[in-house]
């Protein structure tokens, strides 16, 4: 009986381990799809659709050289401003270098972005902090940089 339970006890460790593995794969993959589809919306010209993987609240934050902004209205409007013509917005791309989930509703990614223009390539990197809101991941708190 002894031996039994000894051979079956590391068994059901790793099942746990590998369900929770498992778990863990799906929820870093919905959260790079978030970033997969701001980079559509974002090279579609449409500035609106990008900003649906923020969370659409006045508690959301976005940081950058130029100061930080608070509510997902203003950081839409400071979108808007900055990149006024699809020409200004250029093709958007993402790397993405690290995702940890810091609790089962919270994460944070580490990555650095691009913009390939007609006469220019800015590109920077960003620590985005996510949290699962009614089912979905939204970043929360943007912080990027320049060059």
């Amino acid at each position: 009986m002894k031996k039994t339970v000894l051979l079956i006890l590391p068994l059901l460790f790793l099942l746990i381990f590998s369900s929770c593995s498992m778990n863990n794969a799906t929820e870093i993959d919905a959260i790079k799809q978030v970033l997969t589809t701001q980079q559509i919306y974002w090279n579609n010209g449409d500035i609106e659709g990008f900003m649906l993987g923020h969370w659409n609240s006045e508690k959301f934050e976005f940081s950058s050289e130029n100061g930080t902004t608070y509510g997902w209205e203003s950081t839409l409007e400071r979108y808007k401003e900055s990149y006024p013509t699809k020409e200004s917005m250029g093709e958007l791309s993402f790397e993405i270098l690290d995702v940890k989930l810091t609790s089962d509703t919270t994460a944070v990614l580490d990555g650095e972005w691009e913009l390939i223009r007609k006469n220019d390539n800015p590109k920077g990197s960003f620590i985005l902090k996510f949290q699962k809101i009614e089912n979905n991941w939204l970043i929360i708190r943007d912080y990027s940089t320049n060059g």
